[in-house]
């Protein structure tokens, strides 16, 4: 590998492919973790926890752990040492977990804001409030031969375009590209950005938004 090949490789602290422990999904290792995280969050050890509820260091070891099904009377009395309700101990247990399916042409047409005369916006999917923090609008955008080009969209977050049919010059600030099917385009969406320059008709791209949650 040159030393500019080098230079391109990113290190990435996330592993996508990672899978939590099935054991996760069982109630007594839910509860154990929150009981975890949040006498860790209190900077609170095992020994004064233990001094704090009258339960033996052992007994919340296997708690934290889920190695045993505490009984409500345990449970309400590590919520009143922790200070936090006793279905706080539940929550990552009963989350719900979204996912939106959307087939082929079942996409949901919009109007979005700043959309120009000849861009089609199809909605592919949306979830909202969740516990990410983040909010993703992925949309298929189909423009034809009658569209108008701009250079200033603007909103928050980050955006990735993927190229699915056609050519454009695709603006980023004070710089154009010129995307064809296949090529990614990943930037700030905070700077100046849009097609430009339509080279080649049919244009058919992904557009995946993401920001900030607003609480």
């Amino acid at each position: 590998m040159s030393s500019t090949d080098a230079a391109k490789v990113v290190k990435l602290t996330q592993d996508p492919h990672k899978l939590r422990e099935e054991r996760e999904k069982v109630l007594e290792v839910a509860i154990g973790r929150e009981v975890r995280a949040y006498r860790k969050q209190q900077n609170i050890t095992v020994a004064e926890l233990s001094s704090m509820t009258d339960l033996s260091i052992g007994m919340l070891s296997k708690i934290e752990n889920g190695n045993t099904s505490p009984s409500l009377t345990t449970l309400q009395t590590l919520a009143n040492a922790l200070s936090v309700p006793l279905t706080a101990f539940f929550k990552e247990y009963e989350e719900r977990r979204e996912a939106v399916h959307t087939k082929a042409g079942e996409g949901v047409e919009i109007d979005r804001a700043g959309t120009r005369a000849g861009h089609q916006y199809n909605l592919l999917g949306h979830i909202g409030s969740n516990n990410s923090g983040v909010i993703v609008e992925p949309y298929q955008i189909e423009l034809n031969s009658e569209s108008d080009t701009f250079k200033t969209f603007q909103h928050d977050g980050i955006e990735m375009i993927y190229m699915l049919e056609g050519e454009v010059g695709y603006r980023h600030g004070n710089d154009t590209y010129h995307l064809k099917p296949g090529d990614t385009l990943f930037f700030d969406a905070d700077a100046p950005h849009g097609p430009d320059q339509l080279i080649r008709f049919p244009v058919r791209y992904l557009s995946i938004i993401s920001y900030p949650q607003r609480s």
